[in-house]
């Protein structure tokens, strides 16, 4: 954790990942937007630069059961599929049912709902398209990679040319959902329940954030982690 002031934001989470909690509460995107230095996250958000470090310095040192930079791609490809993707597909219907509930009961006097349902309701879309796309053409790649360079199997190039194609594509949509939820969080006031807000409204909203905050985990797995170990593999094989 050294010279963290200069160090991109999704990097100090790649080699920490207890740190994320850290930048999660000073509202530092650390997936979609890691590629600023700590520094300039501070600037941008107002913090104080010596705070941040004290509290990720003090993060880093807790015990991490989970050291996904030492996975294996197969490992870590099925830690996002059983973990994220499993999350993805249970959490959409019922933030739906909420959201759909409470456009109806409270759309009158907070017209946001329906903003609100909508956007979810495309991402829910997007999102389901997104899993698919990763677990029948990327992933198997990935996969099928380490396999034939443990096992000194030849393998032929993929048919989408170079890795560089899907993940740029993945990290678009990624960018994508990235900023929808920014969005979502401005209009619910950062899933805040307003006084006259039922018990529904307080689940809805905060099942909304716990979702946000797994798919920026979720996003950081891939983007910091996954595809960039997944290209330098791809570089250094040697294809049939």
């Amino acid at each position: 954790m050294e010279n963290l002031a200069q160090t991109k934001v999704g990097q100090i989470v790649a080699q920490n990942y207890r740190t994320a909690q850290v930048l999660t509460k000073y509202g530092i995107d650390f997936c979609c937007r890691g590629g600023i230095s700590l520094q300039e996250a501070c600037q941008q958000h107002n913090i104080l630069l010596e705070t941040l470090i004290t509290e990720l310095e003090t993060a880093a040192e807790q015990s991490d059961d989970r050291d996904y930079s030492s996975m294996s791609l197969t490992n870590l490809v099925q830690e996002v599929v059983d973990v994220h993707h499993k999350y993805v597909r249970i959490t959409i219907p019922a933030l739906q049912t909420y959201l759909e509930k409470l456009a109806k009961v409270h759309g009158e006097r907070h017209p946001e709902l329906h903003e609100i349902k909508q956007e979810f309701s495309e991402a829910a879309e997007a999102l389901t398209d997104h899993l698919q796309k990763e677990e029948l053409i990327l992933f198997p790649y990935i996969k099928a990679m380490e396999e034939a360079q443990e096992k000194g199997y030849p393998l032929s190039r993929p048919h989408f040319g170079d890795i560089d194609n899907p993940i740029r594509m993945m990290e678009e949509e990624h960018d994508t959902e990235g900023e929808r939820f920014r969005k979502i969080a401005g209009m619910s006031d950062h899933y805040t329940c307003p006084p006259d807000g039922c018990q529904t409204y307080r689940v809805t909203y905060a099942l909304l954030q716990e979702f946000e905050t797994d798919l920026h985990e979720h996003i950081h797995l891939e983007n910091n982690l996954l595809f960039p170990r997944a290209q330098q593999l791809f570089t250094d094989f040697s294809f049939k």
